[in-house]
């Protein structure tokens, strides 16, 4: 994308802790969707035009409008996933299987979208002592790790350990070890229907992760990899086609024609 043609992102998140944890509140004093925005905008600049939307808003800020309108939709949870609502969740699917990028950050992976999403229970094994992680690339090439140093060094973060109940990623793109040892596969693509999603997972509310520039470059660089390449947004459908048809250039007519 260009500066005349940027990419629409919307940056979703609870912003629940920041309104009842003093030490949240501190450490994102915009709401931890206000950091994620500010560092997509610090990497991506022009090429993109960033709006945020939270829990509370009417229609938790994704309206079918806002839908339309986003490229790439990043997810941030924690606290209250049940709390988002169930036709929001299928409004979100639809556009994700008809091409809109997803970026599900931290604990988004147990959020109502990304459940859905993988078809697993997405748990996973963690401890909140202020670990040292570690974020190594394994997969050097790939567009979410152009410029990341090897390993990205997070000074204070939340545990994550595996077993990770996801289907086998896609592509693995980056793995994190801990201070007790443990690993996590931590960067990791999928695809749903038409749409791309990423899911990384350092981000807990307790720590200032997401003003890590490293991690800020990450995220900016998922933006770009998850835009669709597709000329129009179309969820996939189930097609009749005669013998031929790929090759007379008939129209769909219908599943029951």
């Amino acid at each position: 994308m260009t500066e005349s043609n940027p990419i629409h992102v919307t940056v979703w998140s609870e912003n629940r802790h920041e309104k009842r944890d003093e030490l949240v509140a501190r450490l994102y004093p915009d709401g931890m969707h206000g950091a994620i925005k500010a560092g997509i905008d610090e990497n991506l600049g022009a090429a993109v035009e960033v709006r945020t939307a939270t829990l509370d808003e009417p229609e938790h800020g994704l309206s079918e409008e806002v839908l339309a309108d986003t490229d790439v939709l990043t997810w941030w949870g924690h606290m209250s996933h049940a709390d988002v609502d169930d036709e929001i969740v299928e409004r979100v699917h639809r556009h994700v299987l008809a091409g809109m990028g997803l970026i599900v950050l931290h604990s988004g992976h147990w959020s109502k979208i990304f459940t859905k999403l993988m078809g697993t229970s997405c748990t996973l094994r963690w401890r909140s002592e202020q670990d040292r992680e570690l974020v190594w690339t394994v997969d050097p090439t790939h567009p979410i790790a152009k410029g990341i140093p090897h390993p990205i060094e997070i000074p204070q973060q939340e545990m994550y350990g595996e077993f990770f109940d996801i289907p086998t990623p896609e592509e693995l793109v980056f793995i994190s070890s801990f201070s007790g040892g443990e690993v996590f596969r931590s960067g990791c693509t999928f695809r749903r229907g038409h749409g791309k999603i990423f899911f990384f997972s350092p981000g807990d509310q307790d720590y200032p992760v997401y003003h890590h520039k490293d991690v800020r470059r990450v995220i900016a660089n998922a933006v770009e990899w998850a835009v669709t390449d597709r000329a129009e947004r179309a969820v996939p459908e189930l097609l009749r086609y005669e013998t031929g048809d790929f090759f007379n250039g008939k129209s769909y007519q219908g599943a029951n024609a």
